[in-house]
Parts: structure tokens; C-alpha cells; sequence
């Protein structure tokens, strides 16, 4: 689901495709909203790449972005 553009030993990663399985990218998406409500930003390393992401760009895309990087961690592409 989220695609990886790589030239010259740069990688891009970019995000959640709408063109695959709809009912999964949806189960992401609510699970990354669950994450971004429910996670401990004192202690975790994922609080505060959140953090950071919100500080940057709209709560919305933000959720997408952690979406898009769990689907990554799960390996679904």
C-alpha cells in the first residue's frame, strides 16, 4: 500500500495508495487514530515521531502518515 520511490540510494516514502483494499487501508487509519489518541508521548519513540509530524502538518495527515508507517512496519505493501 504505501510506495517506495528510491533513486540514486535515496529513498522516498510515500503514502497510502486508495487504490488497493479499501477495508484495510480503513482498518489502518482507525487503528493509527487509536494510536494517536492513546499513546504515551512521554516515553515512546513513536510519541515522538507523532509529535514532531503534528508540529509539522494537519492533525488528518499526520494520522495517515502514522497509517502509512505502520503498514509499512506490518510489511503490507
Amino acid at each position: 500500500m504505501p510506495r517506495q520511490y528510491s533513486t540514486d540510494g535515496k529513498q522516498t516514502l510515500l503514502g497510502i495508495s486508495k487504490r488497493r483494499n479499501r477495508y484495510l487501508r480503513k482498518l489502518l487509519v482507525h487503528g493509527a487514530r487509536s494510536c494517536f489518541r492513546h499513546l504515551d508521548r512521554t516515553r515512546d519513540r513513536l510519541a515522538s515521531w507523532l509529535d514532531a509530524r503534528q508540529a509539522r502538518m494537519h492533525p488528518n495527515k499526520a494520522l495517515v502518515a502514522l497509517a502509512a508507517k505502520m503498514a509499512r512496519t506490518c510489511g503490507w505493501s
